[in-house]
């Protein structure tokens, strides 16, 4: 039996989009935020996300603050017909509905697709950027990348060991913190006793980090543990109490505290930052804060943390 060409088209076009539908989301190492990649993606190691083998079509996959999706959405209701030119789409989500847009772009002498995605993540906001050079738009059509779209899910906890797995180093103790926020993937985190962030300051955290281009002397090294600790987010009133090298399991360290007031009702707080200084110009950065009534039973946990960081 033959069958019409657009007839064809259509079912070929169901094949396509069912098993997106279909199929549950997969989550990047420590995001929140995940979708079905479509035919042809599979994970980035470069970056968070998705991407086919000879790298050109780029599915980006990121948390915004939970402000941007607010913004986005009152520009778009304010300007329904687009902005700059571009207008935009609403899809409905496994996660709620979403905001996105589509435009064609020169990038050098081609042509490229690009989508920009948005969606409320309750406590942070979801954001996916799709990259399609001309050359692969009869595959990754208008359809395909909002069915995609429509694939996406959001889950409110990450495993800590998997948050802790895509970090540069080893993390072997937690200090009895229960909760592992993730601040930058593959790159920082946060271990509270509460997933909730809302007046942190208000009880003791740990933040790991990775800092580069340390330098080599001693005494360069004094003065930058000093400016680094002095431009830690979210301290009011800061003074140093001390700043000294020490040795951190046989390798060179530094170790500086801050006395400070931290948060909107000026909690007064004892902040911790140690410095392991490695190979290749880098340091680990460990920072700890508490409040200044509670000091004293939180350090020995922030230094159980440190003790256990070990590179990979």
């Amino acid at each position: 039996m033959k069958y019409p060409l657009r007839l064809l088209a259509v079912a070929l076009a169901m094949l396509w989009v069912a098993p997106v539908l279909a199929a549950d989301p997969i989550y990047p190492p420590g995001s929140r935020l995940g979708l079905v990649p479509l035919v042809g993606l599979s994970p980035a190691k470069s970056f968070l996300g998705f991407e086919t083998e000879d790298h050109r079509v780029k599915v980006l996959i990121a948390e915004l603050p939970a402000a941007a999706y607010r913004e986005v959405e009152t520009t778009f209701k304010a300007h329904p017909n687009g902005v700059n030119g571009i207008k935009s789409e609403t899809v409905k989500t496994g996660a709620g509905p979403a905001y996105y847009t589509a435009e064609t772009v020169r990038d050098g002498a081609n042509s490229v697709r690009r989508y920009s995605m948005i969606l409320s993540g309750g406590s942070f906001s979801g954001f996916v950027a799709v990259e399609v050079p001309e050359n692969a738009g009869k595959i990754y059509t208008d359809d395909a990348v909002r069915a995609m779209f429509a694939s996406i899910g959001i889950r409110q906890e990450v495993p800590p060991d998997e948050q802790l797995a895509t970090l540069p180093f080893k993390v072997t103790e937690r200090g009895g913190f229960k909760a592992v926020r993730t601040l930058a993937p593959g790159a920082a985190v946060m271990l509270t006793d509460s997933s909730e962030i809302m007046d942190i300051e208000k009880a003791p955290f740990v933040v790991l980090g990775l800092v580069g281009s340390v330098p080599d002397k001693p005494d360069d090294r004094a003065r930058y543990a000093e400016q680094a600790a002095r431009q830690i987010p979210g301290l009011r009133e800061a003074r140093i109490t001390m700043s000294e090298p020490i040795r951190i399991d046989s390798t060179p360290g530094f170790e500086t505290r801050i006395d400070a007031v931290s948060g909107k009702d000026a909690t007064p707080v004892t902040v911790v930052q140690w410095l392991r200084f490695g190979g290749g110009g880098g340091a680990i950065r460990v920072i700890g804060s508490a409040p200044r009534d509670q000091w004293s039973e939180a350090f020995p946990r922030f230094r159980s943390v440190r003790d256990g960081v070990q590179p990979r």
